[in-house]
This record gives structure tokens, sequence and C-alpha cells, in this order.
């Protein structure tokens, strides 16, 4: 997920006309063509290296998609966790759609896959914390709820484009980053979880050895 963030510096970087979060999209860092865009607001958009930004969408999802596929212990049984994981995993799937489809090549593909991530991806933030297992911090279950919330009241107003002072971008980011935050969290907790899980396991012994005792 921490690629995400260093190609969207990257990215952003190299456009001649200042990027700015409050007035320019995530997706206008992956628009193949210099132009002036007038929806949802005004703005001028020309990204150099908007082949980057694109693999890293596609990065991104695809990673999104695995993590959930492999990250079973995190998770209670039951229909909820179940739900949860596969919401998660249709805004993986989104990722991949916004990379693989600019909004100014394929707009209505890049809106689906705009869709799957902010609608369903959000959806399923609040469900991953009813869904996570017991062992998990309970804070992290807290915040996992509330993150997702947030995001899904953010999706509302930036559709309804009610941007209550962030700007279009400002609003687009607050529904969209707690998803990769909680993702990123999530690897992390993940990989102490499985290190700690390997430092406590007991020394294996050799077939000799265990032979004897």
């Amino acid at each position: 997920m921490a690629q995400f963030f260093v190609a969207h510096v990257t990215v952003e970087s190299a456009w001649t006309r200042p990027y700015s979060w409050a007035r320019n999209n995530i997706s206008d860092l992956g628009n193949a063509h210099c132009a002036m865009q007038s929806e949802p607001e005004p703005r001028y958009i020309c990204s150099p290296e908007h082949g980057l930004m694109n693999a890293s969408f596609i990065a991104l999802g695809t990673l999104l998609v695995v993590g959930v596929f492999f990250t079973r212990a995190m998770w209670r049984r039951g229909a909820t966790a179940l739900v949860a994981r596969g919401l998660l995993a249709c805004a993986g799937v989104g990722f991949v759609l916004a990379g693989l489809a600019p909004a100014d090549v394929h707009e209505n593909q890049h809106v689906l896959g705009a869709l799957l991530i902010m609608a369903m991806g959000n959806i399923g933030l609040v469900l991953a914390g009813v869904g996570l297992a017991d062992d998990v911090p309970g804070l992290l279950r807290w915040a996992t709820c509330l993150l997702g919330a947030a995001a899904i009241t953010a999706f509302g107003l930036f559709f309804s484009h009610r941007y209550v002072g962030l700007g279009m971008g400002g609003m687009e980011r607050v529904a969209a980053f707690p998803l990769l935050a909680w993702a990123l969290a999530a690897g992390v907790r993940g990989l102490f979880h499985q290190a700690t899980r390997l430092v406590d396991a007991p020394p294996r012994r050799h077939g000799a050895q265990a032979a004897r005792s």
C-alpha cells in the first residue's frame, strides 16, 4: 500500500501546473491526455507520469485482493466476515479497473472502478470491524468501523458535490484513503503477529533427537 503514496507524490511532482489535493481528483494523476476538464469541477489536467500512477493503481488493487484472501487468520468464521472480505476484494478489483481504464479514456469503466472502491469497499470496511477475529485488538476493530462510516459519509458528500470546505479532491480523499490506511495497518499488524508466532513457537527437534525422547 505504501507504494501508492510514493507513486502519488512522484506523479504529482511531475506536473508543470501545481497539482492540488483540494482541487484535483486522484484520478487526474492517471489521465492519459492533457486537456481542460469541466466535470465535476473545471480544471486543467496534464499528468506526464500517468503511466506510473495507473501501474500503481493496478498493483494496489492486486495486492489488496491477494491480501484479503491470504489473511484468513485475521477473520472470524461466518457470513459477516465472508461478505466483508468479498466487498474488500471488490475494492481491489476497482483499483485495477481504475488503472486499466483512465478517466479520460474509458470514463464509464473508470467510474465503475471508483464505485467499487468508495461504495462497496467502504461498506466492507464497516463490516470488517465486526468480522475481524477476536484476537485482533479491540481498538483496531473499532477504528475499522469508524473509518468505514466516515468514508461512506464522505463518499455521499462527494457524490452529491458537497465538499464542506475540503474541495472536490479533499472530499474524495476522505472517501478513499481510510480503506488504504486500514489495509496498511492490517498488513503491518499481520506481519508483526506472524513474527511473534514464529518467535514464540517451540524449536523443532531433529529426527534422531525426537526419536530418543
